[in-house]
């Protein structure tokens, strides 16, 4: 099989592929990440991967198979983006902190008119953490590109997380076995 297309320049998406030893090509899709305020909160990763597939498919290149994914963090029922600054980034771990919330990774694979989507979920709870850590961490390593302010690979994972029900690869954006798996069942 050729390689498949990577719609996105997420480097941890890219090392999960890697370590899957996947052929891939990366292109970015530049797609817009917003969602209908009334869609419901399991949909909208998928949603958001299916725009960012869908303008990598109009754009030049072969014609292959595209895999796009988009991971959400929810607290409470409500989606934790991305954090635009270091303030935000300290507000939103505060937040985390002692608490469990899902990361929902949706996936979305496509190639002509055949697509396949499903999402993954995973819970994730956070020890209390001290006002300290939460500072060293954002200043450290600057989790502005992370939905929830935070990388379960990172320090904060290693010291903060006190329990994980479900897929660790997806909650660094990507459920791996579940993509092997729907790429052996498309080839087949």
């Amino acid at each position: 099989m050729d390689p498949i297309i990577l719609a996105s320049n997420s480097p941890r998406r890219k090392q999960i592929l890697e370590w899957a030893e996947i052929e891939f090509e990366v292109r970015v899709s530049n797609a817009d990440e917003t969602y209908p305020a009334d869609l419901p909160t399991d949909e909208v990763p998928i949603y958001i991967a299916r725009n960012k597939a869908m303008a990598v498919k109009k754009g030049p290149g072969p014609d292959r198979l595209i895999l796009a994914a988009d991971t959400i963090v929810v607290l409470d029922g409500e989606i934790i983006g991305k954090p635009l600054h270091q303030k935000e980034a300290i507000g939103i771990l505060e937040r985390l902190s002692g608490k469990k919330h899902l990361v929902i990774t949706g996936v979305v694979m496509m190639k002509d008119t055949k697509e396949i989507c499903f999402s993954d979920t995973t819970e994730v709870e956070f020890h209390e953490l001290t006002s300290l850590q939460i500072e060293f961490y954002v200043d450290k390593y600057k989790p502005y590109d992370k939905a929830g302010a935070y990388a379960i690979q990172e320090w904060i994972g290693v010291i903060g997380i006190k329990n994980i029900h479900g897929d660790f690869y997806n909650v660094m954006g990507l459920p791996v076995s579940r993509v092997v798996k729907e790429l052996k069942a498309w080839r087949d």
